[in-house]
């Protein structure tokens, strides 16, 4: 995992464009300096280029620390794919394991995991959004489906828990997903603002569970979601209420808290009152990843530089290695 960031970084992860940086890009973050970047399936091309770019990227902010993420679930959700990269298997294939032989299913959790992280690592990216511990309802959307492990919080914690420790084992950091729970939505949040009307009670047992097993992650990813029973008003990423009370408190999260894409359209509001709003709930990290110029410029004048707390966060973060205890 990289070392801990220089205390002007902006608290913002961008995406980008293309394959290449843009001249435009390239000053861009240059100026901006953001505390690193988030790669797209629209960004690879194969393994040389990856290198090339996450070097260029790292060089273009002068920090070879610059923290790279990408989504590299397996299943429907990866971004480096065949032929360079192999497919990897949806959560559920593990939870479907373990639900046969716990003992094989964790085992073969933590080696793909492993693998994952050499993967990701050869092209230089060192962090990774997964793994998802959403435990879907049966009324749910199913922009999680085959994404979440099992519909067991048990199986979802032990399971959650070797992935993040066979990438940290690997030198890439996991990114627990999505906080406080996604499971319950019946709406895609990447296309509008889903309401979750459970009992805190409810959500206390079910959803919060694994991640409360796993507080002592290095890095979490909010879900745009209105729980109603907690702050009927605002999504998690956006409440003071939630952030604080719910995934600092009731579940004990203590690593980097990273907002899900600002550009998604469950929230509204311009990007600087997304960006305020989310940092003044408590958020440490913006993550804005569409690679528009006209928005991240928005994004970068409306972010300051890493907070103090945030940046004693990213530095345990980087420090992280496994086991989670």
């Amino acid at each position: 995992m990289s070392a801990t960031p220089k205390s002007h970084s902006k608290a913002v992860v961008f995406g980008l464009s293309g394959t290449r940086l843009s001249a435009e890009e390239r000053a861009f973050f240059a100026k901006a300096d953001p505390l690193g970047f988030i790669l797209f399936a629209r960004n690879i091309e194969n393994p040389e280029q990856v290198r090339a770019l996450t070097s260029e990227l790292r060089a273009c902010v002068g920090r070879p620390s610059a923290p790279i993420l990408i989504d590299q679930e397996g299943g429907r959700v990866q971004r480096l794919k065949p032929p360079h990269w192999r497919q990897a298997p949806p959560a559920r294939k593990f939870g479907d394991l373990w639900r046969a032989n716990p003992t094989w299913g964790r085992a073969a959790a933590r080696l793909n995991a492993l693998i994952l992280a050499l993967e990701l690592a050869d092209v230089g990216i060192d962090v990774n959004c997964t793994p998802v511990l959403d435990i879907p309802a049966p009324e749910a959307h199913d922009v999680i489906g085959d994404r979440a492990f099992a519909l067991d919080p048990v199986a979802v914690a032990e399971l959650g828990r070797e992935v993040c420790e066979g990438l940290l084992a690997g030198g890439v950091a996991p990114v627990i997903k999505h906080l406080p729970g996604h499971g319950r939505a019946r709406a895609d949040s990447h296309l509008e603002l889903p309401r979750v009307d459970a009992a805190l009670v409810e959500l206390e047992a079910v959803d919060f569970a694994p991640f409360r097993a796993l507080r002592l992650a290095p890095w979490g990813m909010t879900a745009h979601i209105v729980y109603s029973k907690i702050d009927p008003q605002a999504p998690a990423t956006l409440s003071p209420t939630v952030v604080r009370e719910i995934i600092r408190g009731r579940i004990g999260f203590e690593g980097v808290l990273l907002t899900d894409d600002l550009s998604m359209k469950a929230l509204t509001g311009s990007y600087s009152e997304r960006c305020e709003r989310a940092l003044a709930a408590g958020c440490d990290v913006i993550l804005h990843c569409n690679g528009d110029m006209a928005e991240m410029t928005e994004v970068a004048a409306a972010t300051p530089a890493l907070r103090p707390d945030s940046l004693a966060r990213l530095a345990n973060a980087c420090e992280r290695k496994e086991p989670l205890t």
